[in-house]
């Protein structure tokens, strides 16, 4: 068995775009060749349908089976719409805020953090949890089972402050682990981090199932000034016995692999 997935995130489109960038992407996923194309959320800049219809077709065009879950720019940006037509616009271009991937090998469900009362945080419903609980756990153990949604579980240590990590995380990782999450992909920081969780959770109490938290790198580059924040994109490969994550960077030519971490599965 084996698993390619590319995940990318934040494309801010409507604010800024940069066509050389769009074009080393579609080279990347030619040569990565992946099974399936993962967006994490801020399509679009201000959640207008032009932002969203453009987004979702830069990444049709990439002709690759796509999984896509709203993040909190892809809202409306204006009262009243943003409370009255939450989701209304994305599921005009991209279908529902909930969707599911199945194919051989793999299985990716998506959710919806973004909330119209939160600008920046992100939440998870306990019917959400549950709706992923019973997706996770009806996939045979020799599939690798995907979560993606826009709020990251892991940050990396340098973008605190209104970044905050989807709350009651805590709760949310040990539902996802329960039910057999392998690999849980966001965004929303605009700086890649992949860490395992028994790196910070304490084994004493008894073995923990593997579980990587994957942040992807912002594609795009809404504030010209946060000129520190790296532009990429990850790529997970998954076979019997591990799972590879690699993070590919912009260097202004193309995207070009900086970092590597491959992690046991079971």
């Amino acid at each position: 068995m084996a698993a390619r997935i590319l995940h990318v995130s934040d494309l801010h489109l409507g604010r800024r775009e940069e066509p050389e960038t769009l074009v080393a992407l579609y080279e990347l996923a030619s040569r990565v060749r992946p099974d399936l194309l993962v967006a994490t959320g801020d399509l679009a800049h201000r959640g207008r349908r032009s932002q969203l219809e453009r987004a979702a077709a830069l990444l049709r065009g990439l002709d690759l089976p796509l999984l896509a879950v709203p993040g909190n720019h892809d809202l409306p940006y204006t009262v009243p719409a943003r409370f009255t037509r939450t989701y209304a616009e994305w599921q005009l271009v991209f279908g529902s805020t909930e969707p599911v991937h199945e194919s051989d090998g793999l299985l990716v469900v998506g959710a919806s953090s973004a909330r119209p009362w939160r600008q920046q945080g992100g939440a998870l419903t306990a019917r959400q949890l549950e709706d992923l609980a019973a997706q996770l756990s009806k996939a045979p153990s020799r599939v690798l089972r995907v979560v993606a949604l826009h709020h990251h579980l892991a940050a990396p240590p340098w973008r605190p402050g209104r970044k905050r990590p989807l709350s009651s995380r805590d709760e949310v990782l040990r539902r996802l682990a329960e039910a057999g999450a392998e690999l849980v992909l966001a965004g929303h920081v605009h700086q890649a981090t992949v860490v395992e969780r028994r790196e910070f959770e304490a084994l004493e109490d008894g073995p923990r199932p593997s579980l990587v938290l994957a942040t992807a790198p912002g594609f795009g580059r809404p504030r010209p000034r946060r000129r520190g924040e790296a532009r990429g994109v990850n790529v997970y490969e998954a076979s019997a016995e591990s799972i590879t994550a690699a993070t590919h960077v912009w260097d202004g030519r193309a995207f070009v692999e900086v970092g590597r971490r491959v992690f046991p599965r079971g």
